[in-house]
């Protein structure tokens, strides 16, 4: 795991996360997860947008300040637009993306917004199972959004939970 301390080495409870912005300096724990999860990742320079363009860009940590997730939300007229939302692999199922979401609803609705849109991929079963659960439904499809294997492309699903 490089230069990150490994943040489940004893498996913590979600009381010890602790959700605070993302500065600058998160980015490269960031990205040692993004890199860790996903086949088409976000690069550095995806993040220090999201930052510089004044996003809510939040990351969690646990009790020992292992970065446990993160996620980016772009607020956009009259919904927030939920851009990446990631558990590190070896926390996920333990509450952590249901945390995260809380916040996104409590940003949403603190900005007066009334929605929260998202896209994922068809392939990505447990995050869809995740959304679902959560009360978000599923209002288009996106052809081709998303990089593939060999030089493909992938749908996305356009979800939307109303807040």
């Amino acid at each position: 795991m490089s230069s990150m301390q490994n943040p489940l080495s004893n498996r913590p409870d979600r009381q010890s996360m602790r959700l605070a912005r993302m500065q600058a300096d998160d980015i490269q724990e960031v990205l040692e997860i993004e890199y860790g999860i996903y086949p088409f990742p976000w690069t550095r320079g995806n993040f220090l947008d999201s930052l510089d363009s004044g996003y809510e860009t939040w990351i969690v940590r646990d009790a020992t300040h292992g970065l446990a997730g993160y996620f980016l939300l772009m607020p956009a007229v009259d919904e927030a637009h939920l851009l990446n939302i990631t558990v590190h692999a070896d926390l996920q199922g333990q509450g952590i993306g249901r945390m995260m979401l809380d916040k996104v609803v409590a940003l949403t609705q603190g900005k007066g917004m009334h929605s929260v849109l998202l896209e994922v991929r068809p392939s990505n079963c447990r995050a869809l199972a995740v959304y679902s659960r959560y009360g978000f439904s599923q209002i288009g499809i996106r052809k081709n959004y998303y990089p593939a294997a060999q030089e493909t492309r992938e749908d996305a699903i356009v979800m939307r939970l109303r807040v």
